[in-house]
């Protein structure tokens, strides 16, 4: 007897959700197909009816995220406030836990170039003149400013809120990271000490 299509989903999204659950802890060289499937209260036999191996498994997830956030973007009219609606293409993509471990410490560089690659990103980027020799460079730039700061956001569970994140994002496209003293910025009080410290040693000196 045939199982039922609601079974055969959820038996895979279970796996699904135990490999993501691990990927997010270690590297994908360090799961074994036995430890997915004493996870996910399985045997291996019923792992082989869904996926030829660990590397499949991890494209089908991929896929997946890929997919939804294609489709979130199809699904949307776009404002002028093209980092806010990247944010929220993002955000709302289908299983927001499963592209955490995707872009966690163990994802791989492959799936970010996938992104970078697959997901039209530049659509957001409004009146942008793609023909410039300089347009490859700073649509690079634009979308892996952009994906960093998401990785970094959900890596840290979202400790921003998606308002205050795009304000820092726009800010620092703007102004750069003067405004936040750090990076060895100078302080002008500081500055202004040591200036009147050099006059008073001339003065000794003369």
């Amino acid at each position: 007897m045939k199982k039922q299509p609601e079974i055969t989903d959820k038996t895979r999204q279970t796996f699904i959700n135990v490999f993501c659950d691990l990927y997010s802890q270690k590297p994908i060289e360090k799961i074994s197909i036995q430890e997915i499937t004493n996870k996910s209260g399985y045997n291996r036999s019923t792992f082989y009816q869904y996926f030829t191996d660990i590397y499949e498994l991890l494209d089908c997830v991929e896929e997946r995220v890929l997919k939804s956030i294609n489709e979130e973007m199809a699904g949307r009219e776009f404002s002028t406030h093209t980092f806010q609606d990247a944010l929220q293409c993002l955000e709302n993509a289908e299983d927001i836990s499963v592209l955490k471990a995707l872009l966690g410490d163990y994802g791989s560089v492959h799936f970010v170039e996938r992104l970078k690659r697959e997901i039209p990103f530049e659509r957001l980027i409004v009146d942008f003149p793609t023909d410039d020799v300089l347009a490859p460079y700073i649509i690079e730039f634009y979308i892996s400013t952009l994906i960093s700061m998401f990785r970094l956001w959900i890596r840290n569970d979202k400790d921003l809120s998606s308002e205050e994140l795009v304000k820092l994002i726009d800010s620092l496209f703007a102004k750069g990271i003067t405004p936040y003293h750090i990076f060895g910025a100078v302080n002008p009080k500081r500055s202004d000490l040591n200036k009147s410290k050099g006059a008073r040693r001339r003065r000794m000196r003369a």
